[in-house]
């Protein structure tokens, strides 16, 4: 009899699990009872019970207007607290530290933050390098500097399209730039997966960025080596670049969505001494 009911127990949290997906897997307009109870291939009834259990625990909200299921506000706060314990700058920084120690040069760690990128970790190298983010907090604007680059290069294309409009203003204080010559540059990353080579808008300095991207394709960060034009010829660049896409990828299986420092890059620095706003 017990292991009956066991049996009845773990049927039924699997359905509710199925259940829980397929609202997850509708998108923001969720679904009707009778959509979710065919896609599941279950009685009606039985989906009903389901979800009004899951209902009262906060798992699922229903929407009584367009009589649709959503996923529910509880089942955020359990997946903030789910995949890495660590955040964006506990993950990368030994991945910053590596890369400085094999290659012999100053990384940093860049994330999207609205308009701009903000430098919330670095490593540093045996060289003095210049870069636009300065120290830990400075901030640049999308499409300045490779890192930055690498990030507006990554993202959905309505995103970039209001962010190449805002920043043309601010870019053209660094230089000649206009739409067509970004839009061809952001092209040309996007094909190669990375950003930068051996020519810098700071004199003898250069760099290479890859994006961290999100589980749906979308930067929300960047790694990138900031170094001098003489050591970055074609072929060490080719390796770099190989090197950075292996450790990005590293990050971002780690990546929790739910981790302040993406969607606010100052909560990543709370507890970072203010440090100088130079401008990578």
């Amino acid at each position: 009899m017990e292991a009956s009911v066991t049996t009845e127990t773990a049927g039924s949290l699997q359905r509710a699990f199925r259940l829980l997906r397929l609202i997850g897997e509708s998108g923001p307009g969720g679904l009707r009872l009778t959509g979710l109870a065919e896609a599941a291939s279950l009685p009606r009834p039985s989906v009903h019970r389901m979800l009004r259990l899951m209902t009262e625990e906060g798992f699922v909200a229903y929407e009584p207007r367009g009589k649709r299921y959503t996923l529910g506000l509880d089942l955020f706060v359990l997946g903030a607290r789910a995949g890495s314990p660590m955040g964006l700058r506990d993950v990368a920084r030994p991945v910053l530290l590596r890369l400085t120690g094999s290659l012999g040069e100053t990384l940093f760690l860049l994330v999207h933050n609205g308009y701009d990128a903000v430098c919330i970790e670095r490593s540093l190298g045996p060289l003095p390098i210049r870069s636009f983010t300065g120290d830990i907090g400075g901030r640049v604007p999308l499409g300045i500097g490779q890192g930055s680059t690498a990030i507006l290069a990554f993202l959905p294309p309505a995103e970039q399209d209001e962010i190449i409009s805002h920043n043309l203003p601010r870019m053209r204080q660094f230089g000649g730039f206009d739409e067509a010559s970004v839009r061809a540059d952001l092209a040309q990353i996007r094909a190669d997966g990375h950003a930068g080579g051996a020519a810098g808008l700071i004199p003898g300095h250069a760099g290479i960025a890859v994006p961290i991207l999100d589980h749906d394709g979308r930067a929300v960060a960047a790694l990138s080596v900031g170094s001098t034009t003489d050591r970055l010829g074609a072929e060490r660049r080719g390796i770099i670049a190989t090197m950075l896409k292996r450790e990005a990828a590293t990050i971002a299986a780690q990546i929790n969505p739910f981790d302040p420092a993406l969607r606010r890059a100052g909560a990543a620095m709370e507890h970072v001494p203010p440090t100088s706003q130079n401008g990578h």
